[in-house]
């Protein structure tokens, strides 16, 4: 008699145990699901005021890519022909050197025609992924339009 009271306390713990452990696993994955959601969220929000920023740089200079670089603190560079401006930042969204980067922000020249006073660029904010081969996956990208002075 005294066994099957024992045996039966025994089997209910054993169930009170799976069900805490299924509970405890569903809480882990959508505490991990939380966490990716918060890093995606900082990364858009991070990309974004580095975006405004440089597209106000590029609109308050009239276009001239000099003076965004060196407002951003970035460089000036030849992306398929066309001027540029490339600005690296660290997982602190402070520029930094290229090594050091996990993101790039590109402002990218398009030639217009020779009539307009409108200048634009493609501006793109990407996340770095060193691996093998560096890659880089898009967080945001738009055009910007500026007056030449």
């Amino acid at each position: 008699m005294n066994r099957s009271r024992s045996t039966l306390f025994l089997i209910e713990q054993l169930i009170v145990i799976a069900v805490f452990a299924v509970c405890a696993a569903a809480c882990v994955r959508i505490l991990a699901d939380s966490y990716i959601t918060a890093n995606n969220s900082r990364d858009l929000s991070n990309a974004l005021l580095a975006a405004e920023g440089g597209a106000e740089s590029f609109k308050a200079t009239g276009g001239d890519i000099g003076m965004v670089a060196a407002l951003l603190g970035g460089h000036t560079d030849s992306v398929g022909g066309s001027d540029a401006v490339i600005i690296y930042y660290d997982k602190q969204w402070i520029a930094c050197a290229e090594n050091s980067a996990q993101y790039r922000l590109s402002l990218i020249c398009i030639e217009t025609a020779a009539h307009s006073s409108l200048l634009e660029c493609e501006l793109f904010v990407e996340k770095i992924t060193v691996g093998e081969i560096k890659s880089f996956e898009e967080i945001i990208s738009f055009t910007v339009l500026a007056r030449s002075v």
